[in-house]
């Protein structure tokens, strides 16, 4: 096994485990490190000296990372083009993916350039009905998990989830406001409200004075501006989604909410209820 396909092994694998390296690359970043560091301190035991290692002591028994897929007439039928103006996007009923590239690597939570280097032969960005794609593979989730309490931290830019016994649930990167203002106090909140299929109120960043402030309601889909899911908190305005942007997850650029690769948003979305407590930390 090749030093990329390993670790994007190896990245799957943390991922199934619910220690998220956000999108699957086959690059040992920060990230990937975070993952596996903390999938080491639960299970109380040494963090291995290098993903081979690692790969080597935890995983090696592990299903197969990847499974094989095939482009279906609806994967394709399902595309969708992105117009540029809101007032045309606020038009469209579906915000869906605009090439089966992008699909496709957010099934496997991957970078794009993963995806591509994992299927080289493919004509991207669209392959033809009936083409064999590998991806990662992720089976489903017990539905019995719950979450009682997640833990935003603003310095670390990561989400994690717990159970009623303090147990460690799910380990998320996520984007946090550029504005130091328009971030939330430290301090606990409530998820408030639980929007499976979100659609969006853009407003404009900027209006002449005087002229009349012109909104447009954006559906729903994973290319919509707060992605597939949203958990509202009890600040108002502020929640968790989503976002079309996997691959920029972790930097200080939201308006104040917190965002998550489509896959980990939803991931959590399917484990929180109303009423769970959001702790956010400085």
């Amino acid at each position: 096994m090749g030093k990329f396909l390993l670790i994007l092994a190896l990245q799957t694998c943390l991922d199934r485990a619910g220690f998220s390296p956000n999108a699957i690359d086959g690059e040992w970043g920060r990230r990937s490190q975070v993952a596996l560091a903390t999938y080491c301190a639960v299970k109380g035991v040494p963090v291995p000296s290098s993903p081979e290692a690692a790969y080597a002591e935890f995983f090696r028994r592990s299903p197969p990372a990847c499974a094989t897929v095939e482009v279906t007439a609806a994967d394709v039928a399902a595309l969708v083009r992105m117009p540029e103006r809101p007032a045309d996007k606020a038009r469209l009923r579906y915000m869906g993916y605009e090439t089966l590239q992008e699909m496709f690597a957010e099934r496997g939570h991957l970078t794009e350039t993963a995806l591509r280097r994992l299927n080289p032969s493919l004509p991207w960005p669209n392959p033809p009905v009936g083409a064999k794609v590998r991806i990662p593979y992720f089976p489903g989730q017990s539905a019995s998990v719950r979450a009682n309490v997640l833990r935003v931290s603003l310095s670390r830019r990561e989400i994690t989830a717990f159970d009623a016994k303090g147990r460690l649930l799910l380990l998320l990167p996520c984007s946090i406001a550029a504005d130091k203002d328009k971030l939330p106090p430290a301090g606990e909140l409530l998820v408030d409200t639980m929007v499976p299929r979100p659609n969006y109120t853009y407003t404009p960043d900027f209006t002449p004075k005087g002229a009349k402030v012109v909104r447009h309601i954006l559906p729903p889909g994973p290319n919509n501006p707060v992605g597939s899911v949203w958990l509202g908190l009890s600040l108002p305005g502020y929640g968790i989604h989503g976002t079309p942007r996997p691959e920029r997850i972790g930097r200080a650029e939201s308006h104040g909410c917190f965002r998550l690769a489509n896959w980990n948003a939803k991931r959590l979305y399917s484990i929180c209820d109303t009423g769970v407590a959001v702790v956010v930390e400085r």
